[in-house]
């Protein structure tokens, strides 16, 4: 067994090292697990730029999949050996008043990984027992790792939107969560709308799942999605402050905004585009263990994948980098062997 593994920490804003790091026991109610593979997230620069409150050094990382390799005194339900995935939420208190009425991903004393405690970026992690998700054996793990983030964010929004099988669903960006949108979508049952900026990006919506593509530099989103009927939800994944402003009045009566990507962008909307049809605008977080559970299930079934580029573990300010720059198509995952 060896005494120290390797593993990428931020030490300063905008600043990661290789190094090595003592092997540790897990604590009580915890597990260790060798990583095998880690997705490189855009929420990942909270911790990198020092966004977050955070000591550093701190190992970045949520998307991370490996194999259990020792279990803290009172872990049950888990076994050494089994390969399962550790997402953004480091596991719920059980005790808070959201916990208590069955709200974990608002757990109000819940620890993020890889900011609170290290994450995925390195050969080895410490995770909480009841934050682990179960990965299918027909799943690799670098295909598992984006899924364990931008997967269940997206496949959580889209379940939970209360549109029903051939409903139009509309899809705000094809990035790193979009395109995952896009085939959940599809494999749901909805009538699917991609909206992007470009003619140049119908092709790949289309072949993602869309129905219908709309170049929202080429037209009025609002009006083509009236034009459909309007749709019973739309999901914005990027740039939502400006995307669900001129969208909005795409919605049919009683159709849903649901907002996933975080940016500092404000959301400008008349009370009328609201009060008129009684449409709703609302954000929506990542999803609890059980729910992740589902999205890799769902994704084994349904053939979903995230388009994926990797690098070695070494190279992780390499992965950083190009995802923050927008050139990664469409998501990073770092391998550890």
């Amino acid at each position: 067994m060896p005494t120290t593994y390797r593993a990428v920490q931020a030490i300063a804003p905008g600043k990661l090292e290789l190094t090595e790091k003592p092997v540790v026991a897990p604590e009580p109610g915890y597990v260790r697990l060798r990583v095998e593979a880690c997705g490189v997230c855009h929420s990942d620069a909270a911790t990198v730029e020092g966004a977050f409150p955070i000591a550093y050094p701190r190992v970045p990382g949520h998307e991370a999949v490996g194999v259990i390799d020792a279990l803290g005194e009172g872990v049950t339900g888990w076994t050494l050996g089994q390969r399962v995935g550790v997402g953004f939420l480091g596991g719920a208190c059980g005790q808070c008043d959201p916990c208590r009425r069955g709200d974990q991903v608002n757990c109000r004393n819940q620890e993020f990984t890889g900011v609170q405690r290290d994450g995925g970026y390195a050969e080895m992690m410490v995770a909480k027992a009841n934050s682990l998700m179960s990965v299918p054996s027909d799943m690799t793990s670098v295909a598992a790792a984006p899924l364990l983030c931008a997967g269940l964010t997206t496949f959580k929004a889209l379940r939970n939107s209360g549109a029903q099988a051939g409903d139009l669903v509309a899809i705000i960006g094809i990035g790193g969560l979009g395109h995952l949108a896009l085939q959940y979508a599809r494999h749901m049952g909805f009538e699917v709308a991609a909206i992007a900026r470009g003619a140049d990006k119908e092709a790949l919506a289309r072949k993602l799942g869309a129905h219908h593509y709309i170049d929202n530099t080429a037209k009025d989103p609002a009006e083509a999605l009236k034009g459909l009927g309007g749709a019973a939800a739309i999901l914005a994944t990027a740039s939502a402050g400006t995307a669900v402003s001129e969208t909005i009045n795409g919605l049919r009566e009683r159709g849903r905004m649901i907002v996933i990507g975080a940016n500092a962008d404000p959301i400008e909307l008349a009370a009328s585009d609201l009060i008129f049809g009684g449409r709703t605008v609302e954000g929506s977080l990542t999803g609890d263990p059980a729910t992740g559970d589902d999205t890799l299930k769902f994704s084994t079934l349904a053939g979903v994948e995230a388009m994926i580029e990797t690098l070695p573990l070494e190279r992780a300010g390499e992965a950083y980098a190009r995802m923050m720059e927008g050139k990664a198509r469409f998501r990073m995952v770092l391998t550890m062997n």
